[in-house]
């Protein structure tokens, strides 16, 4: 596993991150104990998770950070990881109520904190944003969570970069600890327009990584494997069958602009003599800023390729390759 430090959270992380929605809920405590357990033993040290995660299930609240929790304190592994959770998520049945307010930050800070067992969270995400909300108050109460050490560093999920820049800017300019990172969708597929329909996600655009990299801000992309776009299940003009996510990968992802990229994916990994999960994973931790990839590994086999891929770094040529189809960089 490679490692890479995440500036301004004095984190050294390895580049391939854990993700665990469906941990808690859609799989038994024996197979989520196995793939955590199989994470560690790959080397990995970062893993992500999220206050509402497997809510929308039905089966109870916050089933993945009470399960994350109850086996950090059974392995005895909390001092040896990176925990990042997420909080201020609005309530599933009033998505339109956003849940920024000082009493929410603390409110959901302190329920992470007995969930996952543990008196500190490495990075503490917020979940979703709403711009009506000033960024005062906001990073004034994160700032005294941080101050308390309940929680080591802070970054943002879901925000525009817009957003960022006001929120690290007040920073700035009152002695405050800005976001050291950020969470948005990201991954080498296209997004068929008009296919995300939850407004309060937000995807990358050029114009956005530019600012990342003209910053070195730390991006930490969900969805980093486009649902499994790149594993060989698909290709252009067969049919996605109904397995597991197949019908919401082919309403995001089926379109020439994706498929083309898929094509090539497919020729760079056997030029390279790997799969294209490790190409897709590589595109993006070869960018010129810090980049770790949440990965959705819910077998055995998942968790070892997508580990694997943390020793792939790929050229600027190559990266061009993987957008456009050219083999020279843009740099």
């Amino acid at each position: 596993m490679r490692y890479r430090a995440i500036p301004g959270a004095e984190l050294q992380a390895a580049v391939i991150v854990m993700g665990t929605a469906g941990f808690g809920g859609s799989m038994s405590r024996e197979e989520a104990y196995r793939l955590f357990d199989l994470y560690v033993e790959q080397g990995g040290n970062f893993i992500d998770t999220a206050l509402v995660y497997d809510d929308w299930l039905g089966q109870g609240r916050s089933l993945t950070e009470i399960r994350l929790g109850e086996w950090l304190k059974e392995r005895g592994h909390r001092d040896k990881l990176i925990l990042a959770t997420k909080g201020a998520h609005p309530e599933l049945a009033t998505m339109h109520i956003s849940r920024l307010g000082r009493q929410d930050l603390k409110d959901d800070i302190a329920r992470s904190l007995r969930q996952l067992q543990t008196d500190y969270i490495d990075l503490y995400w917020l979940h979703r944003d709403d711009a009506s909300v000033p960024v005062d108050e906001i990073m004034e109460t994160l700032h005294e969570e941080l101050r308390a050490g309940r929680i080591r560093s802070i970054g943002c999920s879901n925000w525009t970069v817009e957003r960022i820049k006001q929120a690290q800017s007040y920073a700035e300019a009152h002695g405050l600890t800005p976001f050291a990172a950020s969470q948005p969708l990201w991954n080498l597929a296209v997004i068929t327009p008009g296919a995300i329909g939850d407004p309060t996600l937000v995807t990358i655009s050029d114009a956005d990584r530019a600012y990342y990299a003209e910053t070195g801000m730390t991006v930490i992309p969900y969805s980093s494997q486009a649902n499994g776009f790149f594993s060989g299940r698909y290709a252009r003009g067969v049919e996605p069958g109904n397995e597991g996510s197949a019908s919401g990968v082919q309403r995001t992802y089926f379109n020439d602009a994706s498929f083309d990229r898929l094509e090539r994916v497919q020729q760079l990994a056997a030029e390279l003599g790997t799969t294209g999960t490790a190409v897709a994973l590589a595109y993006l931790t070869s960018q010129p800023f810090p980049v770790f990839p949440i990965i959705g590994a819910t077998k055995p086999a998942y968790v070892q390729e997508c580990c694997a891929a943390s020793e792939l770094i790929l050229t600027p040529e190559q990266l061009s390759y993987l957008e456009t189809g050219s083999r020279v960089s843009a740099v």
